[in-house]
Formats: structure tokens, C-alpha cells, sequence
């Protein structure tokens, strides 16, 4: 059984066409939806969800882009899935814009197949990626709902750790779930990241590497993702269109991002008649 974390800031009718395919009666299933997004758009979805007993919402707060407000989000989505008393064996985050490219048979088949194992993205930033390392030496804050940051601080990294880098997806274990909401040893993480560039793309790489907890961590966090060059930030997901459909079908991962059904919906069609085809050849 799967534990799904949704994160939502706009566009109400996908986010349904998501919900709706990631949907089974045995997975649990929390949103946050932002804050910032407005009352039409929570009441709508909060409406919408109020059919399925299995689903909860989180409470609404700012999620703002490279601020650590995005890892509070989803910290506080794996301590209300964990307290809840709810069984299943995995932790899923995904976004509004999300879509899985498998329908949840496959997943859940695919998933049981690994115990105990952490599907994420994970390498030693210095080393890898020494281009990102002023992320943990400008010191960030959230302040009126923008991200302000100072370069002055070179402030030093944690002593004894080594910092490491991946991205914001992944499929975490139930233990380390459980590890992340009980274990004194977070603590330490949750106040230097707190003032950290993008620090929901290294936070929980940072503390499987760092800590106690021993998992066997698989560096994949099953996404097809298209990063292409942006004008305001390095790499951006591109939209997958309806061109993209067979590559997608075809695709060795379960998720996919990202989509805008105001730009092409044809795709996410075409991605639930696939969905609905291998749940019937299934059979």
C-alpha cells in the first residue's frame, strides 16, 4: 500500500485528473494544497475530496519556491501520514502537475517487490555538483511570502556532515519516514536548512546519507523528466505534449512531470486510456 503526498497551487480540474489516477481504496492520501492559491481553489478541492475516506488535507500554508517551506510541507505530510496509524509500505510525493505513467497495480506490484528501500536521487554536492554549494552558504529566509537571500554569510556547513544533492522526488520507506518524524537526530538538519537555498533538492539526501538510519537507497527516483535550459533559473521540466505520448507509454519509470493541461490536455488523455488498457490486458 502506498502513502501518497500531493502538493497543489493551482489548477483544480488536473490536480482531479491526477487524483483520480493515482486513486485506490487501500493507499492513504494527504494534499497540501498553498496557501496562496486562494479559497475557490482549496473549496473546490476540498469538496472534491470530501467523497473519499481514505484522503486528508494539510494545513494550508505558503509553499514558496527554494524555500524551506516546501520541505516543512512535506515533513508535515509524512508526520500526519505516520501518526495517523494508517498501514502502507511506501511514501509518494508528487505535485499538482504530476502523472503517473502506470496505473496503481503496476506500482503497487512494483513496489513490493523492494523491502525497505529508498528511491532517490542522491550525490555528494561538493564533488558533483560544486556549482550548488552557495545554496548552503547564503543564508535564506522567507519573509511576506518572497525569498530573501544574503550572500555575505558564508556561513559554514554542518560539522561532520557531508552535504548531498538530488531532487525534491522521491519514494521514501515507511522506516524512514518513521525516522524522519521521531528521531531526535533531525533536529540538527531542520535548523541549518532552514535557511538554505532550494533546500527540498538536498534536505532528505542530506540526512539518509548523514544519519543513523541505514537503508538500501536505489539512485533513481523513477521520474521522466525534461530539463531544458530556462532564462531565470539553470534547468526547468519542460510540458510534455502529445508528442511525447509513446516515449511516456513506453517509459521504464511510474511518474512523469511536468504537465499544463492549459497548453496540451490531449496528453493526459492519452495517458489514462494507456492506464485503463494495461489495467484490462491485466486481467
Amino acid at each position: 500500500m502506498i502513502a501518497y503526498f500531493m502538493l497543489v497551487h493551482r489548477y483544480p480540474n488536473q490536480f482531479k485528473r491526477l487524483f483520480k489516477s493515482i486513486y485506490h481504496e487501500k493507499n492513504h492520501y494527504v494534499i497540501h494544497i498553498d496557501k496562496r492559491a486562494g479559497k475557490s481553489i482549496f473549496d473546490e478541492i476540498s469538496l472534491f475530496l470530501s467523497n473519499y475516506n481514505n484522503t486528508s488535507l494539510l494545513e494550508s500554508k505558503e509553499a514558496i519556491w527554494g524555500g524551506y517551506s516546501l520541505v516543512d510541507a512535506q515533513l508535515r505530510g509524512i508526520e500526519k501520514l505516520v501518526t495517523s496509524g494508517s498501514a502502507w509500505d511506501y511514501f509518494i510525493n508528487l505535485s499538482g502537475q504530476d502523472f503517473p505513467l502506470k496505473n496503481q497495480a503496476f506500482i503497487m506490484e512494483y513496489l513490493s517487490a523492494f523491502d525497505c528501500c529508498e528511491f532517490i536521487k542522491v550525490v555528494n554536492q561538493n564533488l558533483v555538483r560544486p556549482e550548488t554549494m552557495h545554496r548552503i552558504k547564503d543564508y535564506v529566509q522567507e519573509i511576506n511570502g518572497e525569498l530573501v537571500v544574503s550572500t555575505v554569510s558564508n556561513r559554514p556547513f554542518l560539522k561532520g556532515v557531508t552535504p548531498y544533492i538530488g531532487n525534491q522526488w522521491m519514494i521514501l520507506s515507511k522506516s524512514f519516514c518513521e525516522f524522519i518524524t521521531y528521531s531526535p537526530e533531525l533536529r540538527v538538519f531542520k535548523d541549518f536548512y532552514r535557511n538554505t537555498l532550494i533546500s527540498d533538492e538536498s534536505f532528505f539526501q542530506t540526512v539518509l546519507m548523514n544519519t543513523t538510519f541505514k537503508s538500501r537507497i536505489i539512485y533513481d527516483d523513477k521520474r521522466e523528466i525534461d530539463w531544458v535550459e530556462s532564462s531565470d533559473i539553470k534547468l526547468r521540466p519542460r510540458d510534455f505534449l502529445t508528442g511525447d505520448s509513446e516515449m511516456l507509454i513506453n517509459s521504464k519509470n511510474l511518474f512523469a512531470r511536468k504537465f499544463d493541461e492549459n497548453t496540451d490536455s490531449g496528453i493526459l488523455s492519452i495517458l489514462e486510456n494507456s492506464m485503463k488498457l494495461s489495467a484490462v490486458s491485466a486481467l
